[in-house]
């Protein structure tokens, strides 16, 4: 998914609602909550929680704190914002709700709160647990939350080290946050069962750009993708925008029920809360400030504001499952189209696989199935739409192969990525490239042409700008990559 941060408008999204593993994209929300119990005074910075047997014994990313041992908030909060640790998590939860079940329903609470409609969290930290899901949107909209609801916080996610009381830590993120121009943040996640997934965001000028990818290959792979959707987002934003943030969600912390009570911002900033329902009378926790009285007139204007929000609240539901439902079916149809692709090129997805997860994929030796030495071409006739003119039959025993283009639509453009010294080696790195940038090079034809130094191996009916962007992204990669046009 790729959103402006300013408006929240979506200027691209892919199977952005289907629920998978969100991995330690989990630690934003719960640093979001810590934030929330710290602004509420619930907890402070500068507190120590005392670490238990169950937060000691996560498995890394972990900090390597000890059961019984005494650290500051502010220390764990660093820890999960920087180095991902997982016993920092899981302690932060225990610190804020006592335990980490109860923890994980506050989480779904505050997310039910935030519009996350298809999350539902099993604990702090992320590590895989069954039912523990949550989507590309639903994480890209936590996001955009955590750089406005707190931005007096979202520094710690820019911060390549951070001081985490027992030892300087490094940012799970840093080549990211290093390599890309404007990026600030915000949160990686790893996982066998989820891939590599990035919530980030970066800003150049007026403009900020919010992108979330899930379910990379590798890092490296994962890393390349985001900085392709950050191009595209900032290329499609304007400059200039109106802001217009997300609604801040209501407190729903310590000492508040989201069945028995109901609380709404008023006026000068402060809480207002307004008892519904009353099953119990609970000894309230202490809390800063005090709620002004609420008059009988009053009493009656909050209990139609009440049915209002209630009733935006179901438009809104039914619209995201409306968009949700759309996104599946293009997601289909998506998939349909690309699959007689997939198949022709199954090898060429097997050594792209290899040669990208370089972190965690080992690679084998593949045996190339047998050719044949020499590939018979069809004879290619085409009438172009502007002269009616017929191209003759090309004879396959020729040395090249020349293809006359319309010029219909502008896309009479192409690219070369090298000259090798088999037609089967050319062939063969054009079915890699064209899998690993199928969305750009979409629509493409591959194109291989006997030259005086080997065989050229091209891509051919491009737009003059999409045959640019290839290019640039190909050169990114390291790849050669030359750029022609209508002569």
């Amino acid at each position: 998914m790729v959103m402006d941060a300013r408006s929240g408008q979506i200027y691209q999204e892919e199977n952005a609602d289907a629920r998978v593993h969100p991995a330690s994209l989990t630690k934003m929300m719960t640093l979001y909550i810590v934030f929330e119990a710290v602004e509420h005074g619930e907890l402070s910075l500068d507190q120590e929680v005392t670490i238990s047997a169950n937060a000691a014994k996560e498995p890394p990313s972990k900090l390597g704190l000890s059961a019984g041992q005494k650290i500051k908030l502010r220390y764990l909060v660093r820890a999960a914002a920087v180095k991902s640790a997982n016993d920092a998590a899981t302690a932060l939860g225990e610190a804020v709700s006592g335990s980490e079940s109860a923890f994980a329903e506050r989480m779904n609470r505050t997310a039910k709160l935030l519009g996350m409609t298809r999350t539902t969290f099993k604990n702090a930290h992320g590590l895989t647990r069954e039912g523990h899901l949550s989507t590309a949107r639903d994480m890209t909209n936590l996001g955009r939350h955590l750089f406005y609801d707190f931005p007096e916080y979202y520094n710690l996610f820019s911060r390549l080290t951070a001081d985490a009381g027992v030892r300087q830590v490094g940012h799970s993120n840093a080549r990211f946050l290093s390599n890309y121009a404007g990026a600030d943040g915000i949160k990686t996640g790893y996982t066998s069962a989820a891939g590599w997934n990035l919530v980030a965001s970066a800003q150049r000028g007026n403009e900020r750009i919010i992108t979330t990818v899930m379910g990379g290959r590798s890092s490296a792979a994962r890393n390349a993708k985001v900085a392709e959707l950050m191009d595209f987002g900032f290329r499609k934003a304007p400059s200039n925008v109106a802001v217009n943030k997300p609604a801040r969600p209501p407190y729903m912390g310590r000492g508040t029920s989201a069945t028995n009570e109901m609380l709404l911002a008023g006026a000068a900033s402060k809480t207002i809360r307004m008892n519904l329902t009353v099953a119990a009378s609970p000894i309230p926790q202490p809390r800063p400030g005090r709620a002004p009285e609420i008059a009988p007139e009053q009493e009656e204007i909050l209990v139609a504001m009440s049915s209002d929000i209630l009733v935006a609240v179901q438009a809104a539901q039914a619209q995201v499952a409306a968009e949700a439902a759309a996104a599946n079916a293009q997601a289909a149809a998506s998939a349909a189209a690309q699959l007689a692709q997939a198949q022709e090129a199954a090898k060429a997805q097997a050594i792209e696989e290899a040669l990208e997860n370089t972190t965690t994929a080992r690679i084998t030796s593949i045996s190339p199935t047998p050719r044949p030495e020499r590939i018979e071409l069809a004879a290619v006739q085409q009438i172009t739409a502007e002269t009616g003119t017929q191209v003759a039959a090309i004879d396959p025993s020729g040395p090249e192969v020349v293809t006359r283009m319309s010029t219909s639509g502008g896309r009479e453009w192409g690219i070369k990525i090298g000259t090798y010294n088999t037609q089967f080696a050319a062939e063969k790195e054009l079915l890699t490239v064209a899998l690993r940038e199928m969305n750009t090079l979409s629509g493409a034809l591959r194109k291989v042409t006997r030259g005086n130094r080997g065989w050229e191996a091209n891509f051919v009916g491009l737009t003059q700008e999409s045959a640019d962007l290839a290019c640039r992204k190909l050169v990114a990669r390291g790849s050669d990559c030359a750029q022609f046009g209508p002569s």
